[in-house]
């Protein structure tokens, strides 16, 4: 895989992440005190990232954080490689409610749940078939999240990608 195509796929999953904007009804996923929770801010160890060193980004944040009772804040930077500094900002429903998103290399569609305080389970689409399904998961002790990337290949085989994250805040 080339080091645009690397950085396209890194941008398009901020965009599809934090494109979104929706209203929905539900309740709220709020943890219990001293359990872990998604909401905060959150880096990237790009040093693990599965691409040549000189095509990572230099620095990958993603914060989540609620917005009233059913609905997940995503605000995605990404610094790429040069310096560029790219943000995506959205709103989306917890409620799995397809969510159209601004269209961009990988999705223009979103479906997202919060089936637990640690766990949001994320699926993207492009012109009514699969992008992707993210599923991210923190650990414990609340300091550390692990994001499970799942989506077909170029050769239509299933890719699974694991990125590594370490809380912020």
């Amino acid at each position: 895989m080339n080091r645009a195509r690397l950085l396209r796929g890194w941008v398009a999953w901020g965009l599809a992440l934090g494109a979104g904007l929706a209203m929905a009804q539900g309740s709220p996923v709020t943890a219990k005190a001293g359990s872990p929770s998604l909401w905060g801010a959150w880096a990237v160890d790009v040093s693990r990232l599965p691409m040549p060193p000189q095509a990572r980004p230099q620095k990958v944040t993603i914060t989540f954080s609620p917005q009233g009772t059913a609905l997940v804040r995503t605000l995605v930077e990404v610094v790429d490689p040069k310096g560029a500094r790219l943000v995506a900002d959205g709103v989306t429903p917890l409620d799995g409610t397809p969510t159209a998103v601004a269209s961009n290399f990988e999705a223009d569609v979103s479906a997202t749940t919060m089936p637990r305080p640690e766990v949001l389970v994320m699926q993207l689409g492009r012109n009514g078939i699969q992008a992707s399904t993210r599923v991210y998961v923190v650990a414990a002790d609340g300091r550390t999240m692990e994001e499970t990337v799942a989506y077909f290949g170029p050769d239509g085989k299933p890719v699974m990608r694991r990125n590594f994250f370490t809380r912020l805040n």
